[in-house]
């Protein structure tokens, strides 16, 4: 089967080929949060479940109830600088 690429996925797979080896699980795990979880169009309606996750996160934050940014990195196999 051949598969034909649009240029916006030809120009991905090149930047997939220049991601540092180290890096590689990173990489793969954001692209699959990425199908798993996509992103809105720009400008798409935000539906009432997403305004009431934004709502829950922002009273989460407000709380104190949050991860670090040197836990995030931690929890994706990055440096923090």
């Amino acid at each position: 089967m051949v598969v034909e690429l649009t240029p916006e996925q030809l120009e991905l797979v090149e930047l997939a080929t220049r991601v540092p080896a180290a890096d590689i699980p990173v990489a793969n795990r954001v692209l699959q949060a990425l199908i798993d979880n996509p992103l809105p169009a720009d400008d798409a309606e935000l539906r009432p479940e997403v305004i009431a996750s934004i709502v829950e996160a922002r009273a989460s934050i407000a709380r104190g109830e949050f991860a670090s940014h040197e836990e995030i990195m931690r929890e994706f196999g990055l440096k923090s600088d």
